[in-house]
């Protein structure tokens, strides 16, 4: 406790190098936290879409859902088959099927069909007003932040305009980036060019359905149709229309490291730079009765309570500033939600107190060889 005293006075002492060392420390960390809630977010998605036994059905050979077009009536067919519990027909809008960080994706289903197969809570608004009009929609809730939307607002975005009934939370944080609407509504717009066509279907299958069966029979069924179809799991659908960016997030792994790394290397040059100033003070304590030890200790002491008060401000930052923003990276209608997860933080948390630790062994063992009489006289 004495050195602990002893090392918070130091810390003290010099404030305004401490202050701008915790700084960089939170910048490095608050970097790793954003970068890394970007890989959370893609993790969750997967996990959340592998545990959801549903298919969705596009249109072969087609990519964004604006080149997508299949005849609504392909769903009767489709509910025939084995295996099948719910068929949901999907028109998507989106104002850009590029990456992009303001991606808006509407998706218009028949009113009855949207609590069937997504699993939502209503922060505000209610059900009823949005099935008793044709341009109402429930809007997810990180949207509804990032746009400054709430309920009884119009939203208007390329053509068309909506009413909004309800804000929706959701488990699966990339469903709270999505508009919900009537397909009637998206099919027609304003000339009626969809009418009767839908960009996808969504199966739903039954607890004992063969999935793979399922995807091979929608496609044998169509492939002689008016439109043939590709058929996948709805995670793999997601991946496949996510396609590079998905490599890109992998990549952005390393540049969160990266700043840990960063944060290493201010810490001990920083440190090791208060020690060359400070030569002198340690040759005192040293001729005061200190030990190699003690002189160590404190020098570890004061890099890593800077390291971790700095990097642990730079955590909380950057969780309080994803959840307030509801950022969300999206590409082909298929958005990932940036996500602060427990494992996220857990693991900042943990490369933050090894890394401060680490930073300051070199500076606390120069500290601790100093020769006094080479000290003293060099002061």
């Amino acid at each position: 406790m004495k050195i602990l005293a002893l090392v918070t006075k130091i810390i003290w002492r010099h404030r305004v190098r401490s202050m701008l060392t915790a700084l960089g420390s939170a910048m490095a960390m608050f970097l790793f936290s954003f970068v890394g809630s970007i890989q959370s977010g893609l993790d969750d998605l997967i996990g959340q879409q592998e545990a959801d036994r549903s298919l969705i059905v596009f249109q072969k050979n087609k990519f964004c859902p604006a080149t997508s077009q299949l005849p609504e009536v392909y769903a009767e067919a489709i509910l025939e088959l084995d295996g099948v519990r719910e068929v949901v027909p999907i028109q998507v809008f989106t104002n850009n099927c590029r990456a992009s960080l303001d991606v808006v994706v509407f998706y218009g289903m028949p009113s009855e069909k949207v609590l069937k197969v997504r699993d939502f809570t209503l922060a505000s608004g209610s059900w009823d007003a949005f099935a008793s009009r044709q341009d109402a929609a429930v809007i997810g809730s990180a949207v509804a932040r990032r746009r400054g939307i709430s309920t009884g607002d119009t939203f208007s975005i390329g053509e068309y305009s909506v009413r909004i009934a309800g804000v929706y939370d959701s488990e699966n944080q990339a469903e709270e980036n999505y508009i919900y609407t009537h397909l009637d509504y998206l099919q027609r717009g304003d000339n009626a060019s969809s009418d009767g066509l839908v960009t996808q279907f969504e199966i739903v299958l039954t607890e004992s359905a063969d999935a793979a069966s399922v995807q091979e029979q929608v496609d044998t069924l169509f492939a002689v149709g008016q439109v043939e179809t590709d058929t996948r799991m709805k995670g793999a659908f997601q991946q496949k229309s996510l396609g590079d960016l998905m490599q890109m997030i992998r990549m952005s792994g390393y540049l969160g490291y990266g700043c840990v790394g960063l944060l290493l290397v201010l810490l001990m040059t920083t440190t090791l730079m208060s020690v060359q100033d400070r030569i002198k003070e340690h040759a005192v304590m040293k001729t005061l009765g200190y030990s190699r030890s003690n002189v160590f200790s404190i020098v570890l002491m004061e890099t890593a309570i800077i390291g971790i008060v700095g990097g642990a401000i730079g955590i909380a930052a950057a969780v309080m500033a994803i959840i307030s923003s509801g950022l969300a990276i999206g590409a082909e209608a298929v958005t990932i939600a940036f996500t602060p997860s427990l494992d996220l933080v857990v693991s900042g948390g943990v490369l933050l107190v090894c890394g401060s630790m680490i930073a300051g062994i070199i500076p606390a063992w120069v500290a601790s060889r100093t020769s006094i009489i080479g000290a003293l006289h060099a002061g």
